[in-house]
């Protein structure tokens, strides 16, 4: 049951990990910034059919994993609180390192934050962390009515203050990336970059919502959810089935309202991504898990199992390809490709990550961004290479 419960939790991130790389890759192409009004049909289907498959719903999947991962390391008696913290610090650094040097839409450093606030509500019976977690996933929706973007416009202020600096205007901001033609044009990007994160955080109360989902991957970890999944068979059938009662229809109008510039207002846009976003990122992990039950052992979990044992490597990896081959230091192909044709070399990315990992995992214990985050956190160097009769 041990081997059972491993293999369908790195299957589940090797599949959020697809999805991420499917959902960040319009950023790093710089379609993401392209006119609306010189989208092709093609463009609009392809926009039309992320958003409502793709945007948020891998994210969700995402971070429940990083909740239940949490909840283990807590819930562990063995391990002490402040190794948690410990652990929880070097996944800021290696976000912030992420954030500054490499990409700007890095979410570790959230995550890092977030997980701290974890240890407050472990005494909480699990029923009081679901409501928690529910009661903070709703708080964006009372925050966008009642304040709006009042504590994300200095932040926006500060932005184009760092981009004046630069030389980066609205007219060269989409373009800038794919133009420069050494790591000191991205640096300055980068460090704008920054700053427009913390204001993307703020402005879509994205705190609220990273917290939220943490406390209910949380919930599930301490149930042991994924350890005995047959015992959780008909709450995964409700929750495939109401999250996509639920999740479709609204998904429909959140992706309409997306695709025509919010029509509606901001306030309905978060009213939908609560309503569509999260019950069908919930669907698919129970949709996945009710697929494994039916064969456990068949290979195609296994396969996706592989990425997902190094999950944090492969989503800075993502990054590292997404650089090399949108932005003017590698191939320059940002703002020359369309959104079907980065879609098609995102799911490249993910296939080598899927060949890179299979090997890589042959011979090493972890990832080596996982190695360094182990290290770091307990303050000693550990052995890398697996041994000859470790089973993989």
């Amino acid at each position: 049951m041990e081997k059972k419960r491993y293999v369908i939790l790195d299957a589940l991130r090797g599949f959020a990990i697809l999805g991420i790389c499917l959902a960040n890759f319009p950023e790093f192409s710089l379609w993401t910034f392209s006119d609306p009004a010189g989208w092709t049909v093609t463009d609009k289907v392809t926009r039309a059919i992320q958003t409502f498959l793709v945007d948020g719903k891998f994210y969700t999947l995402f971070s429940l994993l990083f909740g239940m991962g949490f909840s283990i390391q807590l819930e562990n008696a063995g391990q002490k609180t402040r190794t948690f913290y410990r652990r929880m610090i070097v996944l800021f650094l290696i976000g912030l390192c992420h954030l500054l040097f490499l990409w700007s839409g890095d979410i570790l450093m959230l995550y890092a934050a977030m997980g701290m606030l974890l240890p407050l509500f472990k005494r909480l019976t699990t029923k009081g962390i679901l409501i928690s977690g529910g009661l903070f996933l709703t708080l964006p929706v009372l925050c966008e009515a009642l304040i709006g973007t009042r504590l994300s416009d200095p932040l926006e202020a500060e932005q184009w203050r760092i981009c004046a600096l630069y030389g980066i205007t609205e007219a060269n901001f989409g373009t800038w990336l794919a133009d420069i033609t050494g790591y000191k044009g991205m640096l300055q990007f980068l460090h704008q970059g920054a700053v427009e994160r913390m204001w993307e955080f703020v402005s879509s109360y994205r705190f609220f919502k990273v917290l939220g989902l943490f406390l209910i991957g949380y919930a599930a970890g301490r149930e042991k959810m994924f350890a005995d999944l047959e015992k959780f068979r008909k709450l995964l059938k409700n929750i495939l089935l109401y999250g996509f009662l639920l999740g479709i229809p609204v998904g429909v109008l959140y992706t309409w309202n997306s695709m025509s510039g919010e029509p509606l207002g901001p306030v309905a846009q978060s009213v939908f991504y609560l309503l569509s976003v999260y019950p069908m990122g919930f669907a698919y992990a129970a949709l996945f898990s009710l697929l494994f039950m039916r064969r456990p052992e068949g290979k195609g979990w296994l396969l996706l199992a592989k990425p997902g044992k190094v999950a944090c490597t492969n989503y800075l990896m993502q990054s590292v390809l997404g650089v090399i081959i949108f932005y003017g230091i590698g191939f320059g192909l940002g703002g020359k490709v369309d959104l079907l044709g980065t879609e098609a070399i995102a799911l490249g990315v993910y296939a080598l990550e899927i060949v890179v990992s299979s090997l890589w995992i042959n011979y090493f214990r972890y990832g080596p961004v996982e190695w360094v985050w182990r290290m770091m956190t307990y303050g000693k160097k550990l052995p890398l290479r697996r041994a000859s009769n470790q089973e993989v």
